[in-house]
C-alpha cells in the first residue's frame, strides 16, 4: 500500500491542508462523477475494473506468439504512445534486459526523435535476429512516429516480404478511424484499440504499455490488480487517502513559491519512471500559465552534478522521494578489506541497499537544512504488483491536483504551436502561409 510522508515538511501545517478543503471537495466531485472539464477523457480510471476480457486475452496471446516467433520487439511510438511501456519494463526488467538472454525478446523504442542515428544502430542490433514490430499511435499521423514507420515497413517488406512482414507487424490505434487504422486494415496487421477516453499519458494500463511489458517477460496481470486495488482503496477513503494528500501538498508548495517539483529516486533503474512521470503532470497542469514544472533525478549520482543547487541554489524547488520500501535480499555486502586502503572497513557487511537508505536520510535532512523541503512516497518495491498501485497513485494525484487548480487536466493545446512551424519550415501541404514569416524569423536569429 502507497504510504505518503508530508510531514518531513516542518513548514507544512494542516492549516495548509484545511486551506484547501473546499477545492479538494469539488476536485473528488469530478473524479468520482466524472463531471469535471475534460471527464470524457477519465476512462483510465475504471481501466482495472472494466478490462476487455476479449481484448486482454488477444494482448497475452499476440504477446506470447512475439515471444515465440521473435528475437526482438521494436516499439514505435512517442510520448504516452511509448514513455509508460518504456519505464515499467525498465524498472522490472531493468535497463539492461536486453543484454541480459532471459528468455524474453530484446525491446527497442524507435519513433521518438528524429535521429536516424538511433534508427540505424537499432536495425543494426536486429542483424541474424527475428523482429516484430508494434506500432503506437491513435492517428497514425504523429511525424515523428509515422516517419520511423515508413522506414520500418520497407526494412519488415524488404526482409520477409510483404506477408509475413504484415504478420509480424501489431498496430495499436483508434479503434475506428486514422491513417494507422486504415493502413492495419488494408496490409492485415492485428489491431489492439487505443480506447478514446484515455489520453496517452493515461494508456499504459492499455494495450499501449501492456503489449511490449507482456512481450518483456512483466506480469501484467499483477500489474493491473495493483492499480486496481490503488483505485478501490482510494474510493473507499474518501477525502483521506494517500493520493489525495499528495494532490493537495503540490497545491501548497506551489501557493508557497515553490515552482518546479523534483521527483527524486535512489534507483537507476527507476529513471524513465521519471521521464513518464514528466509527461504525466507537465502536460496535464502545464496550461493557463499555472502549474509545477516536473523534473526527475537519480540520487546519489545526480547529487554530484545538482546537489550543489538542490542544498544552496535558488529556492523554488521541493523534492518527492519515490522509495520502495522492501529491500532487495540479493543486494551485495560489503567485504572486509585486510589494508582498508579506502577506509570503508566501517562498513562490512551492510548491504548496498543499506547504505543507500542511509544515503536517502541524510540527503533528506541536508536538503531541509538547507531549505529544500522533500516529502516521502514509500511503495511495495520491484514487483508488477506494486509499481500497478504506484501507476494509478498518480494517475489519480494528477487528476485531482489538476482539477484543484483549476485547469483541464486531460488537454494539451499547447503541443501544437510547434507542430504547427515544423509542417511550414518542412513544405507540409496546408502550412504554406507561414513559412516566409518563419524563414525571416530564422534569419534574424
Amino acid at each position: 500500500m502507497i504510504n505518503f510522508r508530508y510531514k518531513q515538511a516542518e513548514s507544512i501545517k494542516e492549516c495548509d491542508f484545511s486551506a484547501f478543503d473546499g477545492l479538494l471537495a469539488q476536485a473528488d466531485k469530478y473524479f468520482r462523477e466524472k463531471s469535471g472539464k475534460g471527464n470524457d477523457f477519465l476512462g483510465w480510471r475504471d481501466l482495472g475494473v472494466r478490462v476487455d476480457s476479449e481484448e486482454y486475452v488477444r494482448i497475452k496471446a499476440c504477446a506470447e506468439r512475439i515471444r515465440k516467433n521473435s528475437d526482438v520487439l521494436l516499439v514505435v511510438g512517442i510520448g504516452g504512445s511509448y514513455l509508460g511501456a518504456r519505464a515499467v519494463i525498465e524498472y522490472l526488467k531493468t535497463p539492461y534486459h536486453n543484454q541480459l538472454n532471459d528468455g524474453n525478446p530484446e525491446v527497442y523504442f524507435l519513433g521518438n526523435s528524429f535521429s536516424g542515428c538511433e534508427l540505424n544502430t537499432v536495425l543494426k542490433l536486429c542483424e541474424g535476429k527475428r523482429v516484430s514490430v508494434n506500432v503506437i499511435s491513435k492517428s497514425g499521423t504523429t511525424t515523428e512516429s509515422a516517419v520511423a514507420f515508413r522506414i520500418l515497413r520497407e526494412y519488415m517488406e524488404s526482409r520477409y516480404g510483404k506477408k509475413e512482414a504484415a504478420e509480424r507487424t501489431v498496430a495499436t490505434t483508434d479503434a475506428n478511424r486514422g491513417a494507422l487504422l486504415s493502413l492495419a486494415k488494408q496490409e492485415g496487421y492485428e489491431c489492439f484499440v487505443i480506447p478514446d477516453d484515455v489520453g496517452g499519458r493515461f494508456s499504459v494500463l492499455t494495450a499501449v504499455g501492456l503489449l511490449p511489458a507482456a512481450v518483456a517477460g512483466v506480469d501484467t496481470d499483477a500489474l493491473l490488480n495493483g492499480a486496481c486495488d490503488m483505485r478501490d482503496s482510494i474510493f473507499a477513503s474518501g477525502l483521506d487517502n494517500a493520493a489525495y494528500k499528495y494532490a493537495v501538498l503540490r497545491n501548497i508548495m506551489l501557493k508557497m513559491g515553490k515552482t518546479n517539483e523534483l521527483l527524486v529516486s535512489y534507483d537507476p533503474d527507476f529513471r524513465f519512471m521519471g521521464e513518464w512521470f514528466k509527461q504525466l503532470f507537465g502536460e496535464s497542469e502545464g496550461k493557463d500559465k499555472k502549474g509545477l514544472f516536473p523534473a526527475s533525478v537519480t540520487y546519489s549520482s545526480d547529487l554530484h552534478s545538482l546537489g550543489q543547487f538542490v542544498q544552496d541554489g535558488s529556492p523554488i524547488l521541493f523534492e518527492t522521494i519515490v522509495r520502495a520500501v522492501n529491500p532487495d535480499p540479493e543486494s551485495p555486502k560489503i567485504p572486509f578489506d585486510e589494508q582498508n586502503g579506502d577506509g570503508l572497513n566501517f562498513l562490512t557487511g551492510m548491504s548496498m541497499d543499506d547504505i543507500n537508505e542511509k544515503a536517502m536520510l541524510g540527503t533528506l535532512l541536508a536538503h531541509r537544512d538547507g531549505g529544500t523541503e522533500s516529502v516521502i512516497i514509500d511503495f511495495g518495491g520491484k514487483d508488477a504488483y506494486s509499481l500497478g498501485e504506484l501507476i494509478y497513485f498518480f494517475f489519480a494525484s494528477c487528476a485531482v491536483s489538476g482539477y484543484i487548480l483549476e485547469v483541464n487536466p486531460f488537454d494539451q493545446p499547447g503541443v501544437e504551436a510547434y507542430k504547427k512551424n515544423m509542417f511550414a519550415l518542412l513544405g507540409k501541404p496546408g502550412y504554406e502561409a507561414g513559412k516566409e514569416e518563419l524563414l525571416k524569423k530564422i534569419a534574424s536569429i
